[in-house]
């Protein structure tokens, strides 16, 4: 397939999230949450983990440890015990309690609503900090770029970078996807891949967007 034009490639872009915002209406994080750092322990057990498991775990853990206080006082063993369901449970671990000790030390306790402070956590990414700044404080400094949102952007041809490029991925949507619609494009791509652009059996008969995907019915 040659290669589109910026503008050709924008109005695809535009088109395609049209379609999968009146498919997916109510697409949002699945991770249950009520503030912000709940949504930051959340996302950081979701790594290698479904986000239906990590479900699981964080009402008794969220009651437990309502606070970064409690979180970064937690011996290590026993917070991993807690959280050992959801896999790498010492480096999670590990990470939570170095995370909420940063935010105690150097943020009064309440999570940053920045990137560049929310990047100085220990163990958060900016797949991380993406999910926390457009979920809970309505700020769109980048898109989340996930396992379902990367093998979809490649099927779409909206980028070309490799799967474990995550952060070129990113780079490649922000420049085609208008900015409003960052925190929701990757709402609506993990929607798509879990019910219709899944990884191994894509139905692409039954996809609302295959007009305009280059890779519908050849994956």
């Amino acid at each position: 397939m040659p290669r589109e034009s910026k503008a050709d490639l924008t109005k695809r872009a535009a088109e395609i999230t049209r379609k999968l915002k009146n498919r997916y209406p109510n697409a949002r994080t699945a991770l249950n949450y009520s503030n912000a750092l709940e949504l930051l322990v959340a996302t950081i057990l979701s790594a290698q983990c479904t986000d239906k498991r990590v479900n699981t775990v964080t009402p008794d853990l969220f009651r437990q440890y309502p606070t970064a206080r409690h979180f970064a006082e937690a011996p290590q063993e026993v917070l991993e015990e807690e959280i050992r369901s959801t896999g790498f449970y010492r480096n999670k671990a590990k990470s939570i309690r170095g995370t909420c000790t940063k935010i105690i030390a150097d943020f009064g306790g309440n999570v940053p609503d920045n990137m560049a402070d929310l990047l100085s956590l220990p163990g958060v990414a900016r797949k991380t900090a993406n999910v926390v700044l457009g979920d809970v404080f309505g700020k769109r400094e980048g898109i989340v770029v996930d396992t379902h949102v990367a093998r979809i952007s490649q099927r779409l041809k909206l980028t070309r970078q490799a799967s474990n490029q995550s952060d070129k991925i990113e780079k490649d949507l922000m420049a085609v996807i208008r900015k409003k619609d960052w925190t929701i494009f990757a709402h609506l791509l993990i929607f798509h891949g879990r019910e219709t652009c899944r990884a191994r059996k894509p139905n692409c008969a039954e996809c609302v967007v295959s007009e305009h995907c280059p890779s519908a019915s050849k994956v």
